[in-house]
């Protein structure tokens, strides 16, 4: 397996490592959206954080709302933390791409150059040999 195949399949898991993050973005999206709204309807007087309900009343639905309020927080920063991380790792590996794809350019061409010098030079050998042999 060459070094720049391994990076391709590096920067792909990277790719679907990250787009696992955005889910988990949008699972706790939706878990935090979930408990703000099940208190504010459930819970006759919620005591309020900013937007975080932090007193727990008798009622059952007080500690559901913020159990998913919390989860939804947890999960919306640990989605956002994976997602970056992995974008980083997939830029790291694009560009290493980059490099192994320039280095295999240059030696194409130096190959080329090499090549077509020695055909120079074999073209040149044979005329030298006809011209001697004319004479």
């Amino acid at each position: 397996m060459l070094f720049s195949e391994y990076l391709h399949e590096k920067a792909e898991e990277s790719r679907h490592n990250e787009t696992i993050g955005y889910l988990i973005v949008i699972i706790g999206a939706i878990f935090f959206v979930g408990g703000l709204l099940e208190t504010v309807i459930k819970v006759e007087s919620p005591e309020w954080f900013l937007i975080i309900p932090y007193h727990l009343t008798s009622h059952p639905y007080s500690l559901l709302g913020l159990t998913l309020t919390s989860i939804g927080m947890v999960l919306l920063s640990l989605g956002i933390v994976i997602a970056v991380h992995y974008a980083r790792d997939r830029s790291w590996y694009m560009k290493e791409i980059q490099k192994a794809h320039l280095l295999e350019e240059q030696k194409l061409k130096i190959e080329k150059k090499v090549k077509s010098g020695l055909l120079n030079q074999m073209a040149l050998k044979t005329k030298k040999k006809a011209s001697l042999e004319k004479s």
